[in-house]
């Protein structure tokens, strides 16, 4: 079993700064892909952004630019530096990592959510 618990978040100005850590736990020989979601009310989850094996990070359109992902392989661990954030930024942010078991398989979990809110 491989978990993910993310923290940071709360309650930003919009035009503040947040940033967000994730860390991996469990019997895992590596982590491939990290990924950070967000899921507003009413709305579906949607990348935000990635960290991939071969190095190159994506954004998504709306934080291109605000948003920097990066990860420490030291720590198992992905952060998600947010910038001049707005309202539209409101979301619960969750972390995603793909890697590889200590038996070999391939495992994919998701953390349990951190919620971020951009208000005055």
């Amino acid at each position: 079993q491989v978990e993910v618990v993310e923290s940071g978040g709360g309650l930003v100005q919009p035009g503040g700064s947040a940033r967000l850590s994730c860390v991996a736990s469990g019997s895992f020989v590596s982590i491939h892909n990290w990924g950070w979601y967000r899921q507003a009310p009413g709305k579906e989850r949607q990348l935000v952004a990635g960290n991939y094996s071969d190095g190159s990070p994506k954004y998504a359109d709306s934080v291109t630019g605000r948003f920097t992902i990066s990860r420490d392989n030291s720590k198992n661990s992905v952060y998600l530096q947010m910038n001049s954030l707005q309202s539209g930024d409101t979301a619960v942010y969750y972390c995603h990592a793909i890697g590889r078991r200590r038996d070999g398989w391939t495992f994919s979990s998701w953390g349990q959510g951190t919620q971020v809110t951009i208000s005055s």
